[in-house]
């Protein structure tokens, strides 16, 4: 009997807004290794200490964290962890590093330092885990498309669009009129309705994510035999950028065995095409429990009114997933894993009946 195994923990980052906040620990072939992939809001970084020392048998290393993108929700507790923790490895992308093969795209800029200086206002949260990493003399990598992070694979962003992402964001120069006018809209709490739905009906919004979602890291790992995929916040852009990539390290599709949704849920980073790519087409009807393809994992907070939208949760199904919600409290998926006390199964979504209006 192999002794591989694997545990990823979606963990609740406790506040009334949503957060990403996940923990991973696996031996593979011999070699053991615990990754921590966002720490959710600033205050949810004990959380996510607690956890690791009660249930990693509290580890004097992390092999490595990442940063998925620059978002309060996913970086704000990773500063308490590399302070808590020795870690080998941070990986996280710093749009100020290529500021000399940006300059040229940015009118309002003719000085190098001036635009790594903007850049690290525009984006505190990473610059601040940089501050911290480096007192720490934690080295910081690059996880752009195509490199390995212990037995996982960035599948996106490539550098090329990443740099384009940084260029079109709102929040960078050449973006700051446009940007004033998205606050304003951002401040007007949209109303939706709902309408009821046949089983393998799907309604999106035709809206996209925003630049900074984009630039999620999205990593894959093979785990037990069992396919694993992380997208933070990725949009439809880099979900397609990580799908058209995917035959390059061996990821046959559709098949994912371990879905994390995008986004807590939203309706603006999954389209039917991109889950039939990744989930497999709409089944007839829907699977008998016991009987489903695949695990869903959603990070939300049950306080949030806005996440996981019902057509998400709707379309998971229609593929046969199971789909289950940190809205209860965390989640752990794992193979193999050791037993722990007093963790009982995760009861899934029910289906919903109606669904969001377009």
């Amino acid at each position: 009997m192999s002794d591989d195994f694997f545990e990823i923990d979606f963990l609740d980052v406790g506040s009334s807004k949503s957060g990403d906040a996940i923990t991973l620990r696996y031996s593979i072939g011999g070699i053991n290794r615990v990754h921590v992939t966002d720490g959710g809001f600033q205050d949810s970084g004990d959380i996510v200490i607690q956890h690791i020392k009660k249930y990693y048998d509290d580890p004097n290393t992390i092999d490595a964290v990442i940063a998925s993108h620059s978002d309060g929700d996913h970086t704000g507790g990773l500063r308490k962890v590399l302070e808590a923790f020795s870690v080998s490895e941070l990986w996280m992308l710093r749009p100020w590093l290529y500021a000399d093969e940006l300059i040229d795209r940015f009118a309002r800029f003719s000085n190098v330092e001036n635009l790594v200086r903007r850049l690290k206002e525009i984006y505190p949260n990473i610059a601040e885990l940089e501050e911290i990493a480096e007192a720490q003399e934690i080295p910081i990598l690059e996880p752009f498309q195509g490199v390995n992070i212990g037995e996982f694979t960035v599948l996106a962003p490539s550098k090329e669009r990443y740099l384009n992402l940084v260029v079109e964001s709102d929040k960078t120069p050449e973006a700051a009129a446009l940007s004033l006018l998205g606050q304003g809209r951002a401040l007007v709490k949209s109303f939706v309705s709902f309408m009821r739905s046949a089983w393998g009906e799907e309604t999106f919004s035709s809206e996209e994510t925003s630049s900074e979602n984009e630039m999620s890291v999205i990593q894959y790992a093979n785990l037990c035999e069992k396919k694993v995929l992380l997208t933070a916040d990725a949009g439809r852009g880099s979900l397609n950028e990580a799908l058209d990539y995917a035959p390059s390290v061996g990821l046959t599709l559709p098949g994912i065995d371990r879905f994390q949704v995008p986004h807590h849920g939203s309706r603006r980073n999954v389209s039917t095409e991109i889950l039939d790519r990744l989930l497999g087409e709409r089944l007839s009807a829907k699977p008998e429990e016991g009987t489903e393809k695949c695990t869903a994992i959603i990070s939300a907070s049950k306080e949030d009114e806005d996440h996981p939208r019902k057509a998400v949760v709707r379309a998971c199904i229609h593929r046969g997933a199971k789909v289950v919600s940190t809205e209860g409290g965390g989640i752990s998926t794992g193979i193999n894993s050791p037993e722990r006390e007093g963790w009982i199964a995760a009861t899934p979504l029910p289906y919903p009946d109606e669904q969001e209006e377009a």
